[in-house]
């Protein structure tokens, strides 16, 4: 078996990103703030893609039928990326920490 020489890098953080879709002329409300671990954003990222899918499921039966299918198409997509990152998560998380002990060649 052979040993790594090299460590993996540690995953990046976040940079400052403005966000929220608002055409009233002026910038965005929300940023994303700066140097939050790539693991604790997409811990972030899953919890609001459980609530959009939740909370559209729940706002099916407000709906009229013609406009069900399409909103369903959109629950699916929440549904895969909610999956995607969870995957990513679950990779995170089963990877074994590095150590700081010196390889041997």
């Amino acid at each position: 078996m052979m040993k790594k020489i090299v460590p993996d890098p540690p995953l990046p953080c976040t940079s400052t990103r403005p966000f929220g879709r608002c055409d009233a002329g002026h910038d965005p409300l929300f940023t994303v703030n700066p140097n939050i671990s790539a693991e604790d954003a997409l811990v972030h990222v899953a919890l609001y893609l459980r609530s959009a899918y939740e909370t559209g499921y729940k706002a099916l039966d407000y709906m009229r039928e013609e406009g069900r299918g399409m909103f369903w198409s959109n629950l699916h997509a929440i549904e895969m990326a909610e999956g995607v990152v969870e995957a990513i998560l679950d990779g995170i998380e089963s990877t074994p920490p590095p150590t700081n002990r010196p390889s041997q060649v």
